[in-house]
């Protein structure tokens, strides 16, 4: 059967390098609740946040929609200004669509499959047409000099027509680039920044957008590539898509090769650990929580942070997992990170730093991008860097203790930081703070915060009781009794059988099932039990799932934010974890598959689940619903909890 032929295609317009600002109102584009308005030569949406699928270089990622949008990047790092920012603001924010030509006023198609590679950070989306089967490839090469992104287009049966269109909008979309051709390549210019766009195909500008147009058939290649220089620089040399293709693949095959878990939930714990690896800055070995800014805790509401630092207790959280999977590289590289990050000034520890180890995470709003799904302000930097939070202690002390353990290489300066730490502690550890939770309303006595202060001490005196360090060792055992019994007096309601939130509070707080994993109390303790239990009450979903704490109620405001949230992943694992320690393992089991079953496509977890609308919220993808992950698979498998 011969197929129709191809519709004439489009008048060509030369690319004129036009540069200035666009404002226009009506060039705001749809949302999902109805706002309507012109489309500027190519309609577009940002995705539910699970419709994403991630690629990265450990220095940077991008988000990539199902449409074959991509709709977030920052460069050179992943602390930069966004290229494309559509995710947070319109079309007018930048974005970049590969997919099959469809008429200028009609949605883009979202690919029929997608997948990963094996076991890979490349995308591979393809698209059944009327007219045929299309593929295209989508990775960012490990860097090797300029950060890139690769698109490939495969013709895989028929002829179908392709569109590329490719808007690039600087400083979060607030800038319009120059855009001209250099020989045969085009590059886009704003102050410090440029980008290069290499093509197969011919392009042309339309309306500040770069389009190209092309068919494909069975076995056609065409290949895209945008690399980021300064502006002042050479020209980034000319890209080798095919064998950066390459290059990528063998990279992540040697990298999986590493992994030590072989159980029976390998395929949800790899995935993990390569968005992990994903979420790692390559060059200093810091860890960001999430590679994207002010994607909402609520749909429309105001919990919108930026997640593109080093979180000390995310990290802490990363290293162990990756050193119970096989991953000392990194677990080092974290440690030297952590290492020069304090250095010098121990006593002013910070909950989190730039990848880099910065200390000023100025916290701005940027009024020109209405936020995702119209959930403002859009944030970045973060003002919670400065609060103080005695938990951290505990977290980088017992990453330090795991790395001992295992027998990762001596570090005289890590267990001098941890005297350290346990001198600041013994002299601060009764005083009020913001939490784990970085509340924004008043400091109070949170009882995890004091839990992890003797989490830290516990482990210093370890470590001392071992001969890798000096420290008053007496002094230090009556300092972790005095924790204890502070803890179980004031933290405990014996009327209800369970820990509090905070001292003198009634409320709840997810974080207490950390205890008995923390090794506070042991599992069998029926005040751990009778925590657990209340948790299951108060705190969880009807599906099963557990809120970090009420944002209702006699407490309200206890955060000092309005709205409320989802159900926040990490505390859902964090109970299938204390149900299996129990002896409840056939409900963790079954509180873990559900969890599982909350990934995307692509096994991606943002940092909670909206009940109410079954869908994920947060920043995405999130280290801090990973890490989890992989730690409860890895109890399950050694109690042995699994089907099959």
């Amino acid at each position: 059967m011969s197929l129709p032929p191809d519709p004439l295609p489009e008048p060509r317009i030369p690319h004129t390098g036009t540069a200035g600002t666009s404002r226009n109102p009506q060039h705001l584009r749809t949302r999902p609740e109805g706002r309507t308005g012109r489309s500027t030569g190519v309609k577009h949406v940002a995705g539910r946040i699970e419709d994403y699928a991630l690629i990265g270089d450990m220095q940077t990622a991008a988000l990539v929609c199902r449409d074959g949008s991509v709709d977030w990047l920052c460069l050179p790092r992943f602390d930069s200004h966004a290229v494309f920012a559509g995710l947070l603001g319109t079309e007018e924010h930048g974005f970049w669509r590969v997919g099959p030509a469809g008429p200028d006023d009609a949605e883009p198609a979202p690919a029929d499959r997608r997948r990963y590679r094996g076991d890979s950070l490349i995308l591979e989306s393809e698209w059944d047409t009327p007219r045929g089967t299309v593929r295209v490839t989508d990775f960012m090469p490990p860097r090797d000099g300029a950060p890139q992104l690769i698109r490939i287009v495969e013709g895989i049966s028929g002829r179908v027509r392709m569109r590329s269109a490719l808007r690039m909008r600087f400083s979060y979309g607030r800038i319009v680039p120059w855009v001209h051709k250099v020989g045969e390549r085009t590059v886009a210019v704003a102050g410090p920044d440029s980008v290069w766009f290499d093509t197969d195909a011919e392009t042309h500008g339309e309306d500040l957008t770069t389009y190209s147009e092309f068919t494909v058939t069975p076995g056609d290649r065409i290949t895209f590539t945008l690399s980021w220089q300064p502006s002042h620089k050479e020209p980034p040399a000319l890209p080798d898509p095919e064998g950066s293709l390459e290059a990528t693949a063998g990279f992540w095959r040697d990298w999986v090769e590493h992994c030590t878990y072989h159980g029976p939930y390998r395929e949800a714990v790899v995935r993990s650990l390569i968005t992990l690896k994903a979420l790692t800055y390559a060059p200093t070995g810091g860890i960001v929580a999430a590679p994207t800014t002010s994607l909402p805790e609520e749909i429309g509401g105001v919990r919108n942070w930026d997640y593109r630092y080093t979180w000390l207790r995310d990290a802490a959280i990363t290293l162990s997992s990756m050193l119970r999977t096989g991953y000392r590289e990194e677990a080092r590289a974290w440690r030297d990170w952590l290492l020069r990050a304090v250095a010098g000034d121990p006593e002013n520890l910070q909950i989190m730093y730039g990848i880099a180890g910065e200390r000023e995470l100025g916290e701005a709003e940027l009024d020109w991008l209405p936020g995702y799904e119209n959930s403002g302000p859009v944030r970045v930097g973060n003002g919670a860097a400065n609060q103080l939070q005695l938990d951290v202690y505990g977290e980088v002390t017992e990453a330090l203790h795991l790395a001992h353990m295992t027998g990762l290489s001596r570090n005289d300066y890590a267990a001098l930081l941890q005297i350290k730490l346990i001198n600041y502690l013994e002299k601060n550890w009764d005083q009020p703070d913001e939490g784990i939770w970085e509340v924004r309303g008043p400091r109070r006595h949170f009882t995890h915060s004091k839990v992890m202060a003797w989490v830290a001490v516990d482990r210093t005196i370890k470590l001392i009781e071992s001969g890798d360090a000096d420290g008053p060792l007496e002094r230090w055992r009556e300092l972790r009794d005095e924790i204890h019994r502070d803890v179980c007096e004031k933290g405990y309601d014996k009327e209800r059988n369970t820990f509090t939130q905070s001292y003198g509070s009634k409320e709840l707080d997810a974080s207490l099932l950390l205890i008995p994993q923390m090794g506070f109390l042991p599992p069998d303790d029926k005040r751990v039990i009778g925590t657990i239990e209340a948790i299951q009450r108060e705190l969880s979903t009807e599906d099963g799932f557990v809120l970090r704490y009420p944002t209702a109620g006699e407490e309200a405001g206890v955060d000092g934010l309005e709205g409320d949230e989802g159900a926040f992943l990490a505390c859902s694992f964090w109970l299938a974890d204390d149900l299996a320690m129990i002896g409840r393992v056939d409900e963790a089991r079954t509180l873990f598959e559900k969890l599982l079953s909350l990934r995307n496509d692509l096994g991606l977890l943002a940092e909670e689940w909206d009940p109410r609308l079954q869908r994920q919220v947060g920043n995405f993808p999130q280290a801090f619903s990973h890490v989890p992950l992989i730690d409860t698979a890895l109890r399950l498998t050694a109690s042995g909890a699994y089907g099959g």
